[in-house]
């Protein structure tokens, strides 16, 4: 059979592709040969340790102080998106993003939980900003109230809305003296909610989205609007974590628990408007110790919004990385070929089958520059020769210039990728197409 390649490839000069089509297909080619799977499998082990080995001997260390190489890299994973055009904006905002949360000293890995990258049409991408603290793209109730300053906020789990019970029920009413004492009994209920969220001295509440009730009734609304305090209902869930870590704040899940010190602390919690009519909450000068930030994503439609937000998103992925492994490579092909040809020339150190094993693996890494090369619209062929040619003349930083259409020195088009990338797809790769061989056979059950 034939295994497909299935690479996953950009634009840009930085490629980034799945090497486990390339592998399967070289293993494929070796058992018709009559090598044994085993035999296979352990020299694409040695294969793989001594591929990693080469490909740190040719990476640069950098410091993660070095603000502009990590942009260059950051750009490098923007300029094949959608949003390409505007990676001089997002790379650096990136990286301010991981800034902000990590200590570059002494960090050596980034918790992207702790940057919240929020999409909202309105705008354009230029639009796009860094906010320190927290961005609800829920709007304000309508109390009257769009500014906060010096505010405390409330993270509540419980509805402003009347009790319901547990079973279906009906109140059968037979005159209207029994409906006005249904609706003081509910008056009363509702005003003693918003007076012991008032008492503890919350001025901007949050609540949770109920999926029971009505998180927030219009008696409610009415009550606090009078109270002067900065509404936002319908918190998803999966945002409480984030919102209660900046604001030092604890949910809270009963009124009785209403108590100054469960409340958080901000120096502005504002509604501002994002064009096109839509609006979003952002809370600013949070003074909780947790260091985390938000991304403001805006886009002239959905599609571009969303586009800007994943393509943040990888621009983020690619810091991290040289966090947590320091050193970068060069894109567009050059350390795969290098590593190729280095890993050939070791292969002809050895002998036997393992020998032959070693450089068919070595072969199959020259599917980077071949795919890169074919996407850019250039000969495959002579483009990968061409580049074979100059790595064995020694110019190890030599790749496939995309916008030029030629092979130049990349780094000098500031094409940089992390080595943490190079090093995870070959390991990953290769272990997957180890696991293959290993299958005798397949049972088919039902």
């Amino acid at each position: 059979p034939s295994f497909p390649t299935r690479l996953s490839s950009s634009l840009s000069s930085g490629i980034n592709a799945e090497y486990g089509g390339a592998l399967l297909d070289a293993a494929r080619k070796l058992l018709l040969r009559g090598i044994h799977p085993t035999t296979i499998s352990e020299a694409f082990q040695v294969a793989q340790s001594k591929a990693c080995e080469i490909l740190t001997s040719i990476s640069q260390p950098i410091k993660l102080t070095d603000k502009e190489s990590l942009v260059k890299m950051a750009s490098t994973s923007l300029n094949s998106k959608v949003v390409s055009q505007y990676s001089n904006l997002l790379a650096p905002l990136s990286v301010q993003a991981i800034f902000n949360i990590i200590d570059p000293e002494t960090a050596t890995n980034v918790n992207l939980k702790d940057i919240r990258v929020v999409s909202k049409v309105g705008g354009t991408v230029e639009d796009t900003r860094l906010v320190d603290g927290i961005v609800l793209t829920q709007k304000a109730c309508v109390t009257g109230v769009h500014r906060v300053e010096r505010a405390k906020v409330a993270l509540i789990q419980f509805c402003l809305s009347p009790p319901k019970s547990d079973m279906d029920s009906q109140v059968v009413i037979s005159d209207y003296t029994q409906m006005d004492r249904i609706l003081r009994e509910e008056r009363a209920y509702i005003l003693d909610l918003c007076k012991k969220i008032k008492k503890s001295g919350a001025n901007v509440l949050l609540i949770q989205k109920s999926i029971l009730r009505d998180a927030l009734n219009d008696m409610a609304l009415h009550f606090l609007t009078k109270m002067k305090v900065l509404v936002v209902k319908d918190i998803e869930r999966d945002e409480i974590d984030f919102v209660s870590r900046t604001l030092g704040c604890r949910p809270i899940a009963s009124a009785d628990h209403m108590l100054p010190e469960h409340l958080g602390q901000a120096d502005l919690v504002e509604e501002i408007n994002v064009g096109g009519g839509n609006k979003v909450v952002t809370i600013t000068g949070c003074q909780a110790a947790a260091k985390t930030c938000s991304i403001l994503v805006q886009g002239s439609n959905k599609l571009l919004a969303e586009e800007a937000e994943r393509s943040i998103h990888d621009a983020l992925c690619v810091i991290r990385c040289l966090v947590k492994n320091k050193n970068m490579i060069a894109g567009g092909g050059a350390p795969e070929t290098e590593l190729s040809i280095k890993l050939a020339n070791y292969a002809a150190t050895l002998s036997g089958v393992e020998s032959h094993c070693i450089k068919a693996f070595a072969d199959a890494l020259e599917v980077v520059p071949f795919t890169l090369a074919e996407n850019a619209g250039l000969s495959p062929i002579n483009i990968v020769t061409e580049l074979r040619n100059r790595h064995a003349n020694g110019e190890s930083m030599a790749g496939i210039n995309v916008k030029k259409s030629c092979i130049t020195n990349i780094t000098e088009e500031n094409v940089l990728q992390p080595l943490l990338v190079s090093l995870s797809a070959i390991t990953l790769a290769s272990e997957t197409v180890r696991a293959i061989l290993k299958i005798d056979d397949i049972v088919n059950t039902r």
